[in-house]
């Protein structure tokens, strides 16, 4: 594996240079954009190594959930904050969702998949986990959005049902099964592509490292459908909750 260096860092720095070059040029205003986001990059990943490194270092089961606990919390806070300010107790809502679908779908993948020797080695653990909290936080944030979005448009098809003696889930069931297959679409559609139009991240980056082409492509097989199942039980848990946050004790719709 070739070793990148300081210089070298410094050298792919001058990308972000040409970039913010042409956004001048074509008077975009994203100059500002691009340099704070170019300072976090490196801000963040150099402290993330740091940390990462003392956690595979030592290997002690509760530092990686600790680790693993913090990225849930960010994740929660950013899903949250991309469906709605208005919703009460949405954040436990979304915690509890993703934490669910995390726990589901990495205990499968370490217990029959990969089956690493301690189930919390940071080697795995940690990786898997990030992936996952990435993806939910895209299918929380869209699947949520899109409900609270469809249920505060449609309140008189909604009530029509509920006059007619539907439950307040049947009432919304077209809802949220449009809500969840919105938030499958980019898992299913880099599905339907991958290996023919792009080459993912994980894909690229163990190769780049030197990993056998066929083991890389055996990891990121895996990824797809930890994610496609992730994503799936964190939309199912998120719009469900949300459903019933909707309504009140007597089955009222209630305006959020």
């Amino acid at each position: 594996m070739i070793q990148l260096t300081i210089t070298d860092i410094a050298m792919a720095l001058g990308l972000i240079a040409i970039a913010i070059g042409l956004s001048a040029w074509q008077k975009l205003g994203l100059e500002w954009q691009l340099l704070i986001a170019t300072i976090r990059t490196i801000v963040q990943l150099i402290f993330v190594g740091y940390v990462l490194e003392i956690v595979f270092d030592y290997k002690q089961p509760w530092l990686a959930l600790a680790i693993i606990t913090v990225m849930l919390t960010v994740a929660s806070v950013v899903a949250k904050n991309r469906i709605s300010k208005k919703i009460p107790r949405l954040l436990p809502l979304v915690w509890g969702s993703i934490l669910t679908s995390t726990v589901l779908s990495i205990s499968y993948t370490n217990l029959l998949v990969i089956q690493p020797e301690t189930w919390y080695e940071p080697q795995y653990l940690i990786p898997l986990v990030g992936i996952v909290l990435g993806n939910a936080i895209n299918g929380a944030a869209i699947a949520g959005e899109r409900l609270v979005s469809i249920i505060n448009s449609s309140p008189v098809e909604i009530e029509t049902y509920l006059s007619l003696g539907a439950t307040p889930q049947t009432a919304v069931a077209k809802y949220r099964k449009d809500a969840i297959r919105a938030a499958l679409i980019p898992n299913l559609n880099q599905m339907m592509v991958i290996g023919i139009v792009t080459l993912p991240g994980i894909v690229t980056g163990q190769l780049l490292s030197g990993v056998n082409p066929l083991d890389a492509v055996a990891y990121q097989m895996l990824i797809m459908f930890l994610l496609a199942f992730a994503n799936l039980v964190t939309s199912l848990l998120v719009t469900y909750s949300l459903c019933r946050q909707f309504f009140n004790q007597d089955a009222q719709l209630q305006n959020l």
